[in-house]
């Protein structure tokens, strides 16, 4: 009987039982822990540079665990949180220490307080204000996105009031491995330096028509003789990320062209002056980029030659553009707010304070009578010198002056620091068309009181002329140059001498830089927290060890046994041989 134990040991001796014990313990214990996974469309924050200084988000990479707003700590976490949920000091706090941040966008941003909409103002601003080093991306509201972020905040809310009643650091450590967690990882992503980086600028002319030439003396040259007034305006296209913000903008500009062009064609009508219509891709955000080429272009400012004895041998002169007899140039810039958008004030912004008599003075007078006439908007005056010493400039009017061209913006807003100017939130449509269409109104009526020289108050864009809610809504959805044709047509309809030009950023020294890599899928996996994973493997290894060891000191074990039972059976015996010889 021994004999055959002794050949049952030597199987065990062999390398086959710790395969067959080892590899279902590994397969089983292997298996990635992922409950759940959910994919979601993001965008990453905004990347570009100004003039040498980075802005935006400078990394894409995400794989990291889910936290939230109050939970995370080193820089292997994630924040997931709802935007209108993080603080400004919350922000800085995640962009110097967190390994990244999801944000999902509010599902209304009408139906918010206007103290909420003031909130989201302030917090884009502090966001695109700098450089952040972390991955930051955006995702549309979404009922999924919203219900993970509950469940981290509440599995965060329960692990805290938890720990007050756990006394001992063995409950602490079994709170931690039975939790469960979330991790986020971002595919499809990249930041690298766009090569299609260049802004379009397009410009337009409606100019008199013959009939109005032959009144004019020197026949062939009288368009040029006639008095130019120049109206700009940007069309933003992206903001805190990549989407078109409010472009109100725009729309008043391509809506004064089009009641202009119809005044053009009206017989009688037709106004002495040629208005420059020039519609740049470049905002706040890009330093009025667009307009600074297209003034390097069109204006050449040469300065003061003086001989070595100090005597002036050539004055300063323009050319081009200030040649042509420039009455002032009109730029267009937060002409409606797009949060809290309400009747108010219309600001006009100059670098220097018009003279009695100027143009400029003769059009504001004329645009506070004007405003008056409609729900009873004030229009203040607003003067701010120039810093020739600040890289960015406030309102895209002072490029214009620094030109030595009589210019002055038209804006709702009275300081060019208000966060809600370059907002990639908007209010509700309805409003935002309403207030839009009221303010152009006021604007085109200005103009033609101060082309045809009227000083009473009269209404004239009226009848076929009128501004409409219709014409607002469609110039608004008008997209860039780069993307479809649609500006460029909409140019052509009513103006002539339509032109295109494009700035590309200097291959040594760019002025500005985009990047491409906006577009991501965000994969969230429902999982053990990584605690776990080490205390498994812990767990895995001592039950590999327990059974190698017992495996390997198997047949010394067995002979002691076999020591001890042979042992017990003599001492058995031995008490039964005494027990019959007593009894003999």
């Amino acid at each position: 009987m021994f004999e055959d134990a002794e050949n049952f040991a030597d199987i065990f001796r062999g390398g086959l039982p710790y395969l067959l014990i080892a590899l279902p313990v590994i397969l089983i214990c292997s298996a990635n822990p992922v409950l759940a996974s959910s994919e979601f469309s993001v965008q990453r924050m905004s990347q570009f540079d100004v003039n040498g200084v980075s802005y935006g988000c400078r990394a894409s990479a995400l794989s990291l665990e889910a936290k939230s707003l109050y939970t995370w700590s080193t820089g292997r976490h994630c924040v997931v949180a709802k935007l209108q949920d993080i603080s400004i000091e919350q922000f800085r706090e995640i962009r110097q220490k967190a390994g990244g941040l999801v944000i999902l966008l509010p599902k209304n941003v009408s139906a918010m307080t206007f103290e909420e909409k003031e909130h989201l103002n302030l917090l884009e601003q502090s966001m695109l204000s700098q450089a952040n080093s972390i991955p930051i991306y955006f995702s549309p509201y979404n009922e999924e996105l919203e219900r993970v972020i509950s469940d981290v905040t509440r599995t965060s809310s329960i692990n805290n009031d938890g720990k007050a009643q756990r006394s001992s650091a063995a409950a602490e450590l079994f709170a931690s491995i039975s939790a469960n967690g979330y991790q986020v990882i971002v595919s499809g992503a990249s930041h690298t330096a766009s090569k299609n980086s260049k802004i379009p600028i397009i410009q337009g002319e409606l100019a008199a028509t013959s009939k109005i030439l032959k009144q004019v003396e020197n026949g062939g040259e009288a368009n040029s003789k006639l008095p130019l007034i120049i109206i700009a305006a940007h069309l933003n296209t992206f903001g805190l990320y990549n989407e078109y913000p409010l472009n109100a903008d725009a729309a008043v500009l391509l809506t004064l062209a089009d009641v202009f062009s119809k005044l053009h064609n009206t017989p009688n009508a037709v106004p002495k002056y040629r208005l420059l219509f020039l519609l740049t891709e470049s905002g706040t955000l890009l330093n009025f980029q667009g307009v600074k080429k297209w003034l390097d272009e069109n204006v050449q400012l040469q300065e003061d030659i003086v001989s070595i004895t100090g005597t002036l041998i050539a004055a300063k002169a323009t050319t081009n553009i200030k040649d042509e007899n420039v009455d002032f140039v009109l730029c267009l810039d937060t002409i409606t707010q797009a949060l809290n958008a309400e009747a108010g004030s219309l600001y006009m912004h100059v670098s220097k304070p018009p003279k009695e008599g100027t143009a400029m003075n003769e059009f504001f007078k004329l645009l506070k009578i004007n405003a008056a006439q409609y729900e009873n908007i004030t229009v203040d005056g607003v003067h701010k010198k120039i810093n020739l010493a600040d890289q960015l400039v406030a309102w895209e009017h002072e490029r214009f002056s620094m030109k030595r061209l009589p210019a002055f913006t038209i804006s709702a807003l009275k300081s060019p620091k208000e966060p809600i100017r370059s907002t990639i939130f908007k209010d509700s449509e309805e409003r935002i068309i309403e207030q839009t269409r009221l303010h152009a109104k006021i604007i085109a009526e200005s103009l033609a009181h101060y082309i045809y020289g009227i000083q009473e108050p009269s209404e004239i864009f009226a009848d076929k002329l009128q501004i409409h809610h219709k014409m607002i809504k469609f110039y608004m959805q008008l997209k860039s140059a780069l993307h479809n044709n649609d500006l460029k047509n909409a140019f052509e309809k009513y103006l002539k001498n339509v032109k295109i030009m494009y700035d590309k950023p200097d291959t040594r020294d760019p002025d500005f830089m985009l990047y491409d890599g906006q577009e991501a899928r965000l994969n969230v996996y429902h999982v053990k927290p990584a605690v776990f994973d080490l205390f498994l493997t812990i767990i895995i290894c001592a039950y590999l060890a327990s059974v190698y060891f017992f495996i390997q000191y198997f047949p010394a074990m067995y002979d002691t046994v076999c020591k001890l039972t042979k042992a017990q059976t003599q001492v058995t015996q031995s008490n039964s041989n005494n027990t019959k010889s007593k009894l003999n």
